[in-house]
């Protein structure tokens, strides 16, 4: 897929590879959207590259044996050696802030005048 497509394009170029892939399997789109647990009017929706719910299309993925190929499409992210000795097995939840704010003047108590 070239980065250059535009969305809209690029849910085109999904939806016909999804059909590809469902046809080669020789599966109905009836069949697979009671596999899936999806309407018919849904796949179609997608084989013709509109918009869907990333649960459904996951639901296809999973379905036409495609889940696997998520990996590619966004892999686990490397941790550098300094981070993963920061971490030592505790997990990310959320990000820094670059450039934490600190005060200038040290604050001690009985100073609150």
């Amino acid at each position: 897929m070239d980065s250059d497509l535009s969305d809209e394009a690029l849910l085109r170029q999904l939806g016909e590879r999804l059909l590809q892939h469902r046809l080669n399997r020789n599966i109905t789109q009836r069949a697979l959207a009671k596999e899936a647990g999806v309407s018919v009017r849904t796949i179609n929706r997608v084989e013709r590259g509109h918009s869907t719910q990333l649960s459904n299309f996951i639901r296809l993925l999973r379905h036409l044996g495609l889940l696997d190929n998520m990996n590619a499409l966004v892999p686990e992210p490397a941790l550098s050696p300094i981070q993963q000795i920061k971490l030592q097995g505790k997990s990310r939840k959320r990000a820094s802030a670059e450039d934490p704010v600190k005060d200038n003047e040290a604050w001690a108590w009985g100073d609150e005048e």
